[in-house]
């Protein structure tokens, strides 16, 4: 039983030594999806999620397809960025780390 509390322990303080390291960096956690879209962009997907009580949304690439997220309660690690789309700046959480809680 030791062993599984020090990887679960281990697991935490990654997180917290990466939001440590790099000071725009923030951590959430437990946070629900409302929703989950994935289109194609060249050679990648590009993930964008609508979470809980917040209007700005969060966007990630990957390689391949992922499962749907939308209902499921994920852990973030993400820092604020701002696109310019047709001429207006837009807020969006760029996640560099994301988890099923």
């Amino acid at each position: 039983m030791p062993s599984i509390i020090k990887k679960t322990l281990s697991k935490k303080n990654a997180t917290e030594k990466l939001v440590k390291k790099h000071d725009k960096l923030v951590h959430s956690e437990n946070m629900k999806v409302n929703s989950h879209v994935q289109r194609e962009c060249d050679d990648w997907i590009i993930n964008t999620l609508m979470l809980d009580t917040i209007d700005v949304p969060f966007k990630y690439k990957r390689k391949k397809r992922y499962k749907n997220l939308q209902g499921q309660r994920v852990n973030l690690t993400y820092y604020p960025e701002s696109e310019n789309i047709a001429g207006f700046n837009i807020e969006v959480m760029s996640v560099v780390r994301i988890k099923i809680s």
